[in-house]
């Protein structure tokens, strides 16, 4: 037997099985159980919201032998005729391909001949807005005063197309985009029928790809099982299915915007796309990296909004601080030009590495926004002293020197053999720390303090504040004595706050490459 595909296998048969649209199931199944059936309605809405499903079910009920409140019994032998496609009183059209005068004379001519069987003949013709002009005035006249056993159901993904002599002697409904939390459920529920093991955050990542749409969800639910049909499925199978990006490069990606660093964004797509991800859909979820980045920092009452897990949002808020809002709008606006051009471009590469070189480098462009972002750059730059314009002032006629700084060599040589081994080993330290942890940490400077201490260099309080807990400094300790094989007593110290006149704190992973490491056999 061959295998069908869920959206159809799972395809709804009566009015209590649509999810999504309470409003327009309540009013149909309500006109049908009083009797109060129209002539002619028009269903209209994005695709995959349940157009077509509602049209079956509403042919079926206002026929069926035995309505139970409204609903089909899926039983009696008209519904069972409708359900496999014999029935002579149903009659679907597809207007894209019979959109001709001919094709609608032929129904106004057919019209005239009462059902064979059951109440009503129903003519459900989807894609509506694809008739000719012609084919629409044929059509006038019979849809107005259509004989009394006769129901018109119209279904259209682009209702402006539909002239308004049509539209006023239809019923109007329009069908919704259906939530993340309702398609999850759904997801969930067929899952469970099927006898598949999933992780929600996997169905949820699902249902937001879908973007609103009950069927797409399911093709793309169908799309990963056949990619790992046994065992759970996971949020990383689903990634690697759709060809998608998790936030937590989301994040390092816009790190490296906002720092300038032109160099490690190239070499962040790159691993992207030997990875296999989809760079057309990597535009499209970074944008709305991006917009979520920006609902947080203009308003913080916007978590309802956002539809993402507790740890997506803790690390959102985190980020939410790396840039200005004229700056992340300024982001969005580029790459919401960029996810226009490239999904029909050839180049696809060529055309987002030019478009992170512009984030990185407002001073390639003359707009607006761009030189507002510069004079961001330069203010931060003139906060932080280093861009002065003036030189260092010269020590006066018998004052002492600074003590110059000692080279990097002679540093690393007077560290102890457990900092040699963390700067040698930072980048496996931050691999095995926790997503959010480790997307921190990325902007701490690691460093050697008094004795045997590591310390833990922030520029900016709330960078500190998130690590300085005990439960994270605690994880990170267990983490670097798992690494080095040594407890090491770590600190954190914030930069700006605790030494103001500007401490030279030494960088470990800038001398990583320059300290040789023994390793000894116990």
């Amino acid at each position: 037997m061959s295998y069908t595909a869920l959206y159809r296998k799972f395809r709804p048969d009566n009015f209590d099985e649509v999810k999504g649209q309470d409003a327009i199931v309540t009013t149909l199944r309500n006109q049908v159980r009083t009797g109060r059936t129209g002539h002619a309605y028009l269903f209209c809405g994005t695709r995959g919201t349940g157009k077509t499903t509602m049209s079956k079910i509403l042919a079926k009920a206002v026929n069926c032998e035995r309505q139970k409140d409204g609903n089909p019994c899926n039983e009696c032998a008209v519904c069972r005729a409708i359900n496999a496609g014999n029935s002579m009183n149903v009659i679907e059209i597809d207007a894209a391909s019979n959109n001709g005068v001919d094709n609608i004379r032929e129904i106004v001519d057919e019209v005239k001949y009462s059902p064979t069987e059951g109440r009503y003949k129903v003519y459900i013709i989807d894609e509506v807005h694809m008739l000719s002009t012609g084919a629409f005035n044929a059509l006038l006249k019979t849809l107005e005063e259509p004989p009394s056993y006769v129901v018109f159901i119209l279904a259209t993904t682009e209702v402006q197309k539909i002239p308004v002599t049509i539209l006023s002697r239809c019923q109007r409904y329009d069908f919704k985009r259906i939530t993340v939390d309702c398609i999850t459920d759904r997801l969930k529920e067929l899952v469970g029928r099927e006898g598949l093991l999933a992780q929600e955050k996997a169905l949820r990542y699902i249902a937001r790809m879908a973007d609103g749409a009950m069927r797409d969800a399911l093709s793309l639910l169908d799309q990963c099982i056949a990619f790992y049909p046994e065992g759970t499925l996971g949020y990383e199978e689903v990634l690697e299915v759709l060809g998608s990006v998790d936030v937590e490069v989301f994040a390092r990606l816009l790190r490296y915007i906002c720092g300038g660093d032109v160099s490690s964004c190239i070499g962040l797509l790159d691993e992207i796309i030997l990875a296999g991800r989809e760079l057309v859909q990597f535009t499209v979820d970074f944008t709305w990296y991006l917009r979520n980045l920006l609902l947080l920092q203009v308003s913080g009452e916007m978590e309802d909004i956002l539809e993402v897990s507790a740890d997506q949002m803790a690390l959102l808020k985190h980020e939410a601080e790396a840039a200005g809002a004229e700056t992340l709008m300024r982001y969005i606006r580029i790459f919401s030009e960029l996810s226009n051009r490239v999904k029909y471009a050839t180049q696809k590469r060529v055309l987002i590495e030019v478009a992170l070189i512009k984030l990185c480098r407002p001073a390639m462009e003359t707009d607006y926004g761009s030189l507002v972002e510069r004079v961001r750059q330069l203010e931060k730059r003139l906060e932080d002293g280093d861009f002065t314009g003036r030189k260092p002032p010269e020590a006066k006629r018998g004052e002492e020197k600074p003590p110059k700084e000692p080279e990097p060599e002679v540093l690393a040589a007077a560290m102890t053999e457990d900092m040699r081994m963390i700067a040698a080993k930072w980048g496996e330290i931050l691999q095995k720390l926790p997503q959010m942890l480790r997307v921190v940490l990325i902007s701490a400077k690691p460093s050697p303090g008094a004795g045997n201490q590591l310390l833990l260099v922030f520029d900016h309080e709330v960078d500190r504040h998130l690590v300085d807990s005990g439960e994270h400094l605690a994880e990170i300790k267990k983490v670097v004595e798992s690494v080095i094989g040594k407890a090491v007593e770590i600190r954190t110290v914030c930069s700006r706050t605790e030494d103001p006149g500007g401490r030279a704190y030494l960088d470990l992973t800038k001398l990583s490459k320059k300290i040789p490491v023994e390793y000894v056999d116990e």
